[in-house]
């Protein structure tokens, strides 16, 4: 059973890891654009506020299987082919990429008016109170919601594995499912419940160590 269940684990690992970096590009940005531009806030821009919204709020109702499958095309142009572990990365990142989103604006709304206020009267920059204020002072929220983000891309490639996305998702159907190998569907489901659990451990511990200081 080793030879089919360690490629997909580092399968899965490979497509979680390679969409958590992506959907941080693209989403951390956005979420401090959701903050920064709302009203009353640094970078005041109501309208720009509203469509960015509406546009990260449509992206989120799309169920992750369609908009895998909506995606196909995009895949196909960036990696060559629609099914396998790193195509699949493709539709993974830009799934959780409006979820960083909300959570980054979530953390970063945390954060005390009273400081940024104070900074602003002492001449801080929009960018020197983004990297000097906000991001630090949110952090370990940051953290827990950067935990969260992985913790639905697992579940998301499991999902994958449903149309050809590869992983333990994929093991987990083709060979427990169709195959009725009940062991190995065991096996898959087990190591993802494993993986999400020392995820959550990390992030836990990473964020209370960071509160600490």
């Amino acid at each position: 059973m080793a030879e089919l269940v360690i490629p997909s684990l580092l399968e899965t690992l490979y497509m979680v890891f390679f969409s958590t970096i992506f959907s941080l590009l693209i989403g951390f940005p956005l979420g401090i654009l959701l903050v920064i531009t709302d009203k009353d806030n640094i970078c005041e821009r109501p309208l720009f506020n509203k469509i960015l919204g509406s546009i990260i709020n449509v992206l989120r109702s799309f169920p992750f299987i369609i908009l895998m499958i909506l995606l196909f095309p995009l895949s196909r142009l960036l990696i060559g082919k629609t099914i396998g572990t790193t195509a699949t990365i493709v539709p993974l990142s830009i799934a959780a990429a409006p979820f960083v989103a909300r959570i980054i604006e979530g953390s970063l709304r945390e954060v005390n008016k009273g400081v940024i206020e104070s900074s602003l009267a002492m001449g801080a920059t929009v960018s020197q109170i983004i990297k000097k204020v906000l991001i630090p002072e949110s952090l370990p929220s940051i953290i827990l919601g950067i935990t969260l983000t992985i913790i639905n891309i697992i579940g998301y490639s499991a999902m994958a594995g449903a149309i050809g996305g590869g992983g333990l998702g994929d093991l987990a159907i083709r060979y427990g499912y169709y195959g009725f190998q009940t062991d190995v569907m065991i096996v898959a489901v087990l190591l993802i419940v494993i993986l999400v659990q020392g995820v959550q451990f990390l992030g836990n511990y990473i964020s209370l160590k960071i509160n600490k200081k």
